[in-house]
């Protein structure tokens, strides 16, 4: 299982937002994107980070005659959901109760935002007892 997003160094993070922002890249094109961003970097340096992310379950490749073109394993959703249950294990002790207390309680939430984190919960509780049924 790959590790959490935290996990990653900035210029990993960096290449798995832009194939996921594509939907899948070479290393000369993530190189060019790179580049056009400020980031003037060598060719293997690309592929090496990129042959990385793969060996750490990020990103896999097909082949397209001589080029491996890569893809993103898994999704920015699901990649960040496990990124959050890490917090939650290392943080909060595996407590997701004491997680949304801190939100809930954060003064800085707008109505909209506690609206919406309500509707979500309300959401989660149909599914569950829908699963029940």
């Amino acid at each position: 299982m790959p590790d959490g997003l935290e996990e990653l160094g900035e210029l990993q993070r960096a290449v798995l937002e832009l194939i996921w922002d594509r939907g899948e890249l070479t290393v000369a094109e993530a190189r060019e994107l790179l580049a056009a961003d400020g980031r003037e970097l060598a060719y293997t340096t690309v592929l090496s980070v990129s042959q990385k992310l793969e060996k750490r379950g990020w990103l896999a490749h097909r082949r397209d005659g001589r080029t491996h073109v890569y893809h993103a394993s898994r999704s920015r959703h699901d990649a960040g959901r496990g990124t959050v249950r890490g917090l939650v294990e290392r943080l909060f002790g595996g407590s997701s109760t004491v997680v949304m207390q801190h939100l809930v309680d954060d003064e800085r939430l707008t109505a909209e935002e506690l609206a919406e984190l309500r509707a979500r919960i309300d959401a989660r509780l149909v599914e569950l007892d829908d699963d029940d049924a």
